[in-house]
């Protein structure tokens, strides 16, 4: 639990530590950006080879972090909606294909991205 009163270099090192327990649980509960992350190491020295420019080594580098990102948003929310039960109901399954149209989004991005780098 957050400690509500660190202030300052305190509240940014234990934010640090949060932040590691948060890989440490995506790693170990979501296969998915476990694919995600395979997926950005294989692209990222591709991006270096291929991009012609900082910009576009960059827009394809980034297009693969915004996905993991949703990614770990996605399972922010699956997370919490099976904190509050795991039987069905309407607005939980919402929220979840809701996050799930999220990372489908942002792989059709990553996707548009690297096909009009590299076609062009």
């Amino acid at each position: 639990m957050a400690n509500q009163n660190a202030k300052g270099i305190k509240r940014i090192i234990n934010a640090f530590f949060f932040s590691i327990a948060g890989f440490r649980a995506v790693w170990t509960h979501e296969e998915a950006f476990r694919q995600e992350v395979f997926l950005f190491i294989v692209t990222t020295p591709l991006a270096m080879w291929l991009g012609q420019s900082a910009i576009e080594k960059v827009l394809l580098i980034g297009s693969i972090v915004l996905v993991m990102l949703v990614e770990l948003l996605n399972s922010a929310v699956e997370a919490v909606v099976d904190r509050v039960g795991f039987e069905h109901h309407e607005l939980s399954g919402r929220a979840k294909d809701i996050g799930s149209a999220a990372v489908t989004m942002s792989l059709a991005w990553a996707a548009v991205t690297w096909a009009l780098i590299l076609i062009k």
